[in-house]
């Protein structure tokens, strides 16, 4: 690896102490994290013709609206301090013999047993590290205690009251210690399930980790989800132990926890025992022998529990997608493949060092905690800063604070969280001190290049946007800048070293720059799902709705830089006179107006045109609904898209309906407006 520049995208890297635009313009397509639809043959086939007539380029053909102008390049500081200095060379390496680049990667940490073979790929089920036998808990914890990283802090916790708990990577390793004792004194063995129901807590971490280091499956259900929720993921993983707590607190109130549980438990026969961490004081009263509290069930453990040696295809974790397009499914992640994918992305994506303070404030009740809170972190020895609590509570300024109460230097949020601290204006993050950052993420719902900008100028102005895409399934990020690679506002760039993406039409055939198609990845890689639990047949559709490639399930196209642009979900595509038009290009749109905080979009039936455009928009503070301003809304849209993208229809909302991992819920919308059936909305937020 070298300095030279990045010569495959025409640009020279720039010598200035700041990411500077190349060209002034405007970009309007953001980058989607979301599942794959349940029935995506259906939302394929449902892009036919919008009308019988259509000419059948008009029905193959998904338009791309918007364009964007503006690149930032990287800075002599980051591409001096950075892993990968030349992308396209690491690259074009890695896609030549990804077995390779993959046993490289996995080198780096400790195996108990080597591999036989790296991939074995029998379409569409993969096995990597055959035959290798390894334990991700052992290389979150073991591998760091036999170093200078055992007093080394690993994790860091603050309360939404302010509380504060430090562990080291020495004190952590005890605790999981003592909480896999401790499974193991209920009869846990390997293979059994336990559903974990915790506030954000570190006891959370430490469940998840204890369990995983004695080969039994942890499925994190997010603490927010109601008993009949809770009932249908602990039923669907029979479940022998939930491991809860009495409350939880938001925004100030108290959120209690052990009577959902309660509930749930009324419709759970294979639960036999639940563990309670108990906040508060008393606490609530457990009913022995089959409820039991946390600290008086570790306290008496030891700190010592041997890893066991597991396969590297022993199932680690179930995590049950978030519900965006119907009922959850529970994605199955294993031990060997998924450790090597989170702790390579971790380390390359975020250039990680020793001395870094990583703050992600994702819950592990979602993947992205699960991968980039718990075990991509800790396998890469990080400290760790986590927060229980939201983004504007008390004051919109407390993730700003943290920032530089502890001196975060990688911080990895969520668009909606980024576009609702933009409400509140840049007084809050210029009340802190934030000279520590100096690598930036995103993750979650599209960041529109306003919102891009935004957070890209309040945190000073030179730190690099790591807009990551990814999804449950994929276990680990899959395409992402990396920090010396130039990025363009709504663009999630590139694909990850040894991952090879593509924009395809409905046949699996390669699409020209610019051309709206099917965002696919044409091989396996390590962190991919294995199985959707009970349900094979199901994990199959992922890789047979589009012939010989893992269909993501979203819309997208690639610039003539191979830059990737998503541009919604394959479901969510709009039919306007002939024309199929990405959601998120819309969307975008609409947020690109100054008055317009969030928007969703929605396609109705339309006698003429075959679908109209209606959208539902949330206003910033202290803006007010009138005729005027949404004639303006809607020229802005014009001016961005022309005519065909303009929304008949403008409705102005308080709130849009969510899953509690920030996605907007646009069928629900859709089901509202038509009258129909939502389906399953067991994961909307309240």
């Amino acid at each position: 690896m070298g300095s030279e520049p990045i010569a495959s995208h025409g640009m020279c890297q720039e010598t200035e102490s700041t990411y500077s635009p190349r060209a002034v313009g405007s970009v309007r397509t953001p980058c989607m994290v979301a599942g794959i639809h349940d029935f995506l043959h259906n939302a394929l086939s449902a892009l036919d013709c919008v009308k019988e007539g259509d000419t059948p380029a008009m029905s193959e053909q998904i338009e791309t609206l918007l364009k964007e102008s503006r690149t930032y390049q990287p800075t002599v500081k980051t591409i001096a301090a950075a892993y990968i200095k030349e992308y396209e060379a690491e690259y074009k390496k890695s896609i030549a013999d990804p077995e390779t680049f993959w046993s490289n990667a996995a080198k780096e940490l400790e195996w108990f047993s080597p591999w036989n073979k790296v991939l074995e790929w029998n379409y569409p089920w993969a096995k990597w590290f055959v035959d290798a036998r390894c334990n991700i808990a052992y290389n979150c914890l073991d591998r760091h205690v036999k170093t200078w990283r055992k007093n080394k802090v690993a994790l860091i916790w603050v309360g939404e009251n302010d509380q504060e708990r430090v562990f080291t990577y020495g004190e952590l390793y005890r605790q999981v210690n003592r909480c896999a004792n401790a499974l193991k004194t209920l009869g846990l063995q390997k293979g059994d399930r336990v559903t974990i129901y915790l506030p954000k807590i570190p006891e959370q971490v430490i469940a998840m980790l204890a369990c995983a280091r004695i080969g039994v499956i942890h499925s994190v259900v997010y603490s927010g989800f109601s008993a009949p929720a809770l009932a249908s993921r602990v039923n669907d993983a029979e479940a022998k132990v939930v491991i809860t707590a009495d409350v939880g607190f938001d925004r100030g109130k108290t959120i209690n926890l052990k009577p959902v549980v309660d509930e749930a438990l009324k419709s759970c026969r294979t639960v036999d025992h639940v563990v309670v961490v108990r906040r508060q004081v008393p606490g609530p009263v457990l009913s022995a022998p089959k409820e039991i509290d946390w600290n008086e069930w570790v306290k008496q453990e030891r700190a010592v529990c041997d890893a066991e040696q597991l396969d590297a295809e022993t199932p680690l974790y179930i995590l049950y997608t978030s519900g965006t397009t119907g009922k959850p499914k529970g994605v199955v992640h294993v031990h060997g493949g998924y450790m090597v994918g989170t702790y390579l992305t971790t380390k390359y994506v975020f250039d990680l060092k020793d001395d870094d303070v990583y703050f992600c404030v994702a819950d592990p009740g979602w993947v992205t905690g699960h991968s980039y809170i718990v075990y991509g972190p800790l396998l890469n020895g990080a400290t760790i800063l986590t927060a229980e609590g939201k983004p504007d509570y008390p004051t919109p300024g407390r993730w700003w604070d943290l920032i530089e109460r502890y001196g975060v230097s990688i911080f990895y949020t969520t668009p909606t969280a980024i576009r609702l601290l933009m409400r509140y204006g840049e007084e809050w993050p210029k009340k802190s001190d934030l000279s520590t950052l100096r690598i930036l993420g995103s993750v979650g719902e599209p960041i529109n290049p306003e919102a891009w900008e935004w957070y890209h100028r309040v945190t000073g102005g030179d730190k690099p946007i790591m807009d990551t895409w990814w999804q449950t399934e994929t276990g680990a990020i899959l395409i992402t800048p990396l920090p010396t690679v130039p990025l363009k506002p709504g663009s999630a760039t590139r694909p990850f070293l040894g991952i090879e993406a593509d924009v395809v039409d409905r046949e699996g055939n390669s699409l020209p720059a610019n051309a709206g198609g099917f965002a696919v990845i044409k091989k396996p890689w390590p962190s991919m799902m294995r199985t959707i639990y009970k349900d094979p047949e199901r994990y199959k559709t992922y890789w047979n709705t589009i012939p010989n490639c893992y269909t993501a399930g979203d819309v997208c196209h690639k610039d003539a830089d191979g830059y990737m642009w998503f541009m919604g979900r394959a479901d969510d595509v709009i039919k306007v006179a002939g024309n199929r038009l990405g959601t998120a290009e819309v969307e975008s749109a609409l947020v690109s107006h100054p008055a317009v905080a969030e928007a969703a979009v929605i396609g109705k039936p339309h006698k003429t045109v075959g679908e109209s455009i209606k959208a539902f928009i949330i206003l910033k503070q202290g803006e007010q609904e009138s005729p005027t301003l949404i004639k303006s809304i809607k020229d802005q849209v014009l001016k961005e898209l022309g005519k065909i993208g303009v929304p008949s229809e403008i409705d102005i909302v308080s709130s849009l309906p969510k899953t509690r991992s920030g996605k907007i819920m646009r069928r629900v919308l859709k089901a509202k407006e038509l009258g129909q059936d939502p389906g399953d909305i067991s994961t909307i937020e309240e």
